[in-house]
């Protein structure tokens, strides 16, 4: 039954923005959708024919955000959006699985997870992980899954002695009602609100991606569970026959190929550096080359931006007692006397100088 429900809004990502989403916060009588909690995001769902956005826990209450209004009292069917929720169980008990058997083949405790889009990540209390530390667990935690461990929900008071036996990183401050433990079986004991499979084997599979340099001495440990390990293989052979069609070489070439592309490309960008710089210097230099002997008859040739060749060439050739002529930034003449040519060198640096 629909016991309330009134104006509210949230902040929701659209178009990679985040923007305010404003609509109605609906409480039931009771709810099958789990509210954002202990690292894993919120269920989606229908009440009725209206899109459940968001889920958020206040005290004991589920609250549930749609974008129109619903009548107080009337009875509702609720539907779960069961992709995403099989997705977060599949990812929420790999997590356990993973934080458990880390600390019992190594110490690493888990100081705190998150379910991401994507990927998940642990934080294990550790600077560093191995490589060969890494794949030892990914052995470990899918043997555990081909193994068909049962994994069982208990409902504890909070002043059961069985408690004190319960792996937990502590209890929200607004935490009411009994405590839930999940039990895999021979493996972990946990406090946890989330929603998780009922068997190691629903998992399928667990791959281990990698560690990343966590805060304060930590490492972060990503990892993948059931289909979204699928999800990834596929990806990862799109993307490789992409690659063998734009590389023309198979897979096991591809980084050597791409590093010498890397190479060639470095090269090819040094060598154009250096001739840009050429073009650069030839763009603002004036060159002025002459044959001929010293005080006699001879050539010469004026080059460079056509205004400065245009301005200086009239007065090499009187200078020079020549005849000439000259466009587009050339000027050359035949000159009698090369005589003054130390002169005319003075003047065109003089003039460089000038237009610095």
């Amino acid at each position: 039954m629909l016991v309330a429900c009134s104006p509210g809004e949230i902040k929701q990502e659209i178009n990679g923005k985040k923007e305010t989403v404003k609509g109605f916060n609906v409480k039931l009588q009771d709810t099958i959708l789990f509210p954002e909690g202990g690292g894993q995001p919120d269920d989606h769902g229908l009440i009725g024919d209206v899109p459940v956005l968001r889920v958020t826990r206040q005290g004991a209450e589920a609250v549930h955000f749609v974008s129109s209004a619903l009548e107080v009292g009337q009875e509702v069917q609720l539907k779960v959006d069961w992709e995403r929720r099989f997705d977060h169980m599949q990812q929420h008990s790999g997590q356990h699985l993973i934080t458990a058997i880390a600390e019992s083949m190594f110490g690493y405790k888990t100081t705190s997870w998150e379910l991401g889009r994507q990927r998940s990540t642990i934080e294990l209390d550790t600077p560093s992980m191995k490589p060969a530390q890494m794949e030892a667990l990914e052995a470990a935690v899918n043997e555990k899954i081909r193994a068909h461990v049962p994994v069982a929900v208990q409902v504890l008071s909070l002043d059961d002695p069985a408690l004190e036996q319960v792996r937990s990183r502590g209890l929200p401050d607004d935490a009411a009602g009994p405590i839930r433990i999940i039990d895999i079986e021979g493996i972990d004991v946990n406090m946890c609100c989330g929603t998780h499979v009922s068997n190691l084997s629903h998992l399928q599979v667990i791959k281990l991606l990698g560690t990343e340099k966590g805060k304060k001495n930590k490492t972060n440990l990503l990892f993948l569970v059931g289909n979204r390990v699928l999800k990834y293989a596929e990806k990862s052979y799109s993307t490789e026959r992409s690659l063998v069609s734009l590389l023309k070489t198979g897979p096991d070439d591809h980084v050597d190929t791409v590093d010498k592309i890397q190479k060639t490309v470095k090269g090819l960008q040094k060598s154009n550096l250096g001739l840009l710089r050429d073009v650069a210097v030839l763009i603002e230099t004036l060159v002025f080359l002459t044959v001929g002997e010293e005080k006699g008859p001879g050539l010469f040739l004026l080059a460079g931006p056509s205004g400065k060749v245009s301005e200086l060439g009239p007065r090499v050739l009187e200078m020079l007692q020549g005849k000439g002529a000259g466009k587009n930034g050339r000027f050359q003449g035949k000159v009698n006397s090369m005589a003054r040519r130390g002169e005319v060198e003075t003047l065109i640096q003089e003039h460089c100088k000038n237009e610095q």
